[in-house]
């Protein structure tokens, strides 16, 4: 390698991945994306699922696993919407804590809370969110004068002069305003 060659080259590629997914993760709601995701799991999960405990198998068959999945699906669908399009964050929001609510009492109290908090707070997280303003380079102005001096005085307008004039809005009958 020459003496010229950018420093670039030599950084680590984890080190870039992780700089690069800190500033993908830094534009959009990421944080909210990833609970509404994880609110939708469990609660599409559990109506299908089969415990066992020792010999024992819990079933939760129910009639509510079609609806189960639809809202799983959708709060997952959501999440990554927020991630990856995240101009209609505040409506992928209401949309998850509204599924958030409809999932007691259709899916197993929510997935047995768990999904239904996720969901919730991830829905809160992206109404919450707001894109961050770009750092400007240029430095603010300032009214002080270059070389240190202060600015001359200069006389504003004197009581006795015509360019001031009071304008008053309350009536001299004790200060109510009339009605026509």
């Amino acid at each position: 390698m020459s003496a010229e060659s950018p420093g670039q080259q030599n950084e680590h590629f984890l080190r870039v991945v992780k700089r690069r997914f800190r500033v993908w993760r830094g534009q959009r709601p990421f944080w909210a994306g990833l609970f509404t995701i994880l609110g939708g799991i469990p609660i599409a999960y559990f109506p299908y699922a089969s415990l066992k405990i020792g010999h024992m198998t819990l079933a939760m068959a129910t009639t509510a696993g079609a609806g189960s999945l639809i809202i799983g699906v959708l709060l997952v669908t959501l999440g990554l919407t927020m991630w990856f399009h995240h101009i209609v964050r505040v409506f992928a929001g209401v949309a998850a804590i509204l599924l958030a609510l409809i999932s007691l009492p259709v899916s197993n109290i929510g997935g047995f809370l768990i999904g239904f908090l996720f969901a919730l707070i991830g829905g809160a997280l992206s109404i919450a969110w707001a894109p961050g303003k770009a750092e400007t380079a240029e430095a603010p102005a300032s009214s002080a004068p270059a070389d240190g001096q202060d600015l001359p005085l200069v006389p504003g307008p004197q009581v006795g002069d015509s360019t001031i004039t009071q304008k008053t809005s309350a009536h001299a009958e004790g200060g109510r305003n009339s009605a026509g």
